[in-house]
């Protein structure tokens, strides 16, 4: 059986590395101005191989929420569509980009008792924005499936 925390623990590190912006897991990263990434758990999936055991595999979608707006530290600033579109690209990258030599993914994603096995956009339902808060979101997500290592 494959355990959901340190999946998420690892997608969280991974896609801050990739994106070199703060993710914070469920919440505002702590001390984090904008942008930054919200990453939240939407749905867990346990399976496999029939007549085997049925919990070796876990498919765990998440949602990648990409935040921008003012920071509070600079006077004057606001969120703007492109950055919150900027933001969305570098978590595509993050979860989808590949070496086009070896097919292997950019960003690994390494989970102790886990391999992953698959990613994928699972729906990109696009942004939002609160004109009184000046901020603007970008909604991404992605399929992940495991397999016990």
């Amino acid at each position: 059986m494959i355990d959901r925390l340190p999946v998420t623990k690892a997608v969280a590190a991974t896609l801050a590395t990739a994106s070199g912006k703060p993710v914070g897991r469920g919440s505002i990263p702590l001390g984090a101005e904008p942008p930054y990434y919200l990453l939240t758990v939407v749905s867990t999936t346990p399976g496999g191989a029939p007549l085997a055991d049925e919990n070796e595999d876990l498919s765990i979608v998440y949602q990648v929420t990409a935040v921008t707006g003012p920071a509070p530290s600079t006077a004057g600033s606001y969120a703007v569509a492109d950055q919150a579109e900027w933001l969305a690209d570098k978590a595509r990258r993050a979860f989808l980009a590949r070496d086009p030599d070896t097919g292997q993914w950019l960003h690994p994603i390494t989970v102790v008792g886990a391999r992953v096995i698959g990613r994928s956009l699972d729906t990109e339902p696009g942004g939002s924005r609160d004109d009184s808060d000046a901020i603007i979101d970008n909604v991404q997500r992605f399929r992940l499936d495991l397999t016990s290592a």
